[in-house]
C-alpha cells in the first residue's frame, strides 16, 4: 500500500509515457511526464481492462480515492457498471441544468417588443 511520502515524491522518467504506481485492491496513482497525478481503479470486464478515473492527486487523497474504489467495487457486486453509473449520472445533470437554463429565460413573446432593433417599420 502506498504512503502519503511516496505519492508526494512519485516521478515519471522523461522517457516513459507515463507510470503507475499500485496501490491495492486494483487502485494505482498513474504519474506523467509533466508531474500530474492521477488516481485510478482497474477493473476487469469480459476479460478486457478498464480503467474508472477517481480524480487527480492532492486534490483526492489516498483515502479518499480508496473510498471511491470501494463503492465503485461495491456498484460493481450489485452487478451496477460504475463508469456507465457516472456517465449517467453526468448525462442526468446536464439534462437538468440545461432545461432550468431554458426555463429560466424569457418566453419568446415577452421578449417581442414594437421597437425591436431587429422588425422592420411598417411600410405606409
Amino acid at each position: 500500500m502506498l504512503t502519503d511520502a511516496q505519492c508526494r515524491y512519485a516521478i515519471c522518467p522523461t522517457d516513459k509515457n507515463r507510470k503507475r504506481v499500485a496501490d491495492a485492491g486494483g487502485l494505482y496513482l498513474e504519474v506523467s511526464p509533466a508531474g500530474s497525478k492521477r488516481w485510478f481503479w482497474k477493473t476487469y470486464a469480459d476479460g478486457k481492462e478498464g480503467r474508472m478515473a477517481l480524480g487527480s492527486y492532492p486534490a483526492v487523497t489516498r483515502t479518499a480515492a480508496r473510498k471511491a474504489r470501494d463503492a465503485a467495487k461495491l456498484q460493481k457486486s450489485q452487478g451496477i457498471d460504475p463508469v456507465n453509473a457516472r456517465q449517467l449520472e453526468k448525462l442526468k445533470a446536464s439534462a437538468m441544468n440545461c432545461s432550468a437554463s431554458v426555463l429560466a429565460t424569457k418566453s419568446p413573446s415577452s421578449r417581442r417588443s414594437s421597437t425591436a432593433p431587429w422588425r422592420l417599420p411598417p411600410i405606409t
